[in-house]
């Protein structure tokens, strides 16, 4: 181990021991000073992950968030000094948590917030003219494919984990259980996630795909509702190109 994987070692970890030979400007032993630096290091890694996912804070409490995000930036530290990208992999390190295992729904409500700040970093587009769809005959339509906006995103789960965001971090009614598709979408500047109705998900994963828009409304079934999909498309800009 070279000096400096010895030093990185020991930022995230209390029980590993001051790298040797580690001296402070005066050529002292830094033994205090490291401890003190690592200390920082993990606060403010800590402070990090906890801004970054705001619904696993209001779920779980902060005591028992810091618990696992010690646990989670000792097993992946940073790799890019990018802090926005930390987190990414959370989800996934909680739905392996045995102690989190009751609560099922929580990996997914935390991609809520990995794909809000995802979206709020996206590349800026330019969204069309929603008039355009209006002016097509409707072959000429149910032959088109769309492309979106990078800053879309959209979550699958079978928690109602749109109703658990939205309840616990702007109140509101009590989620109930049935499954929901959640669409990040970013009109400007701020992201929103916004529940779909029932098949709007499958209509919109089709045309992600490239499922010209004919083939792909017919994904959603007898309770889709097309109309109530364009309406949240259409004003939060995220239809960028139509391809016949």
């Amino acid at each position: 181990m070279t000096d400096q994987t010895a030093f990185h070692a020991g930022l995230l970890n209390p029980s590993t021991p001051v790298p040797e030979g580690l001296t402070d400007a005066q050529a002292r032993p830094a033994g205090r000073r490291y401890g003190i630096y690592r200390n920082n290091v993990t606060v403010s890694l800590r402070e990090a992950l906890a801004e970054g996912f705001p619904s696993l804070v209001g779920l779980i409490g902060r005591e028992n968030f810091d618990h696992v995000a010690r646990a989670y930036l000792r097993q992946s530290p940073p790799t890019s000094p990018l802090m926005m990208h930390y987190g990414a992999e959370l989800p996934e390190f909680v739905a392996a948590l045995e102690q989190l295992k009751h609560l099922p729904y929580l990996a997914d409500v935390a991609r809520i917030d990995v794909a809000m700040r995802q979206s709020y970093h996206a590349a800026d587009s330019i969204s069309i003219d929603p008039t355009a769809l209006q002016a097509m005959d409707e072959d000429t339509l149910l032959a088109t494919r769309f492309s979106f906006a990078p800053s879309m995103i959209m979550i699958r789960s079978r928690w109602p984990i749109g109703a658990v965001w939205h309840y616990t971090l702007r109140g509101g009614d009590k989620p109930k259980g049935q499954a929901e598709d959640v669409l990040i979408l970013r009109a400007e500047f701020d992201p929103e996630p916004i529940v779909l109705g029932p098949g709007a998900g499958d209509v919109v994963l089709a045309l992600q795909t490239g499922t010209p828009f004919g083939r792909a409304i017919e994904q959603g079934g007898d309770a889709f509702d097309l109309a109530a999909l364009l309406n949240i498309l259409l004003p939060h800009n995220a239809i960028t190109g139509l391809k016949s």
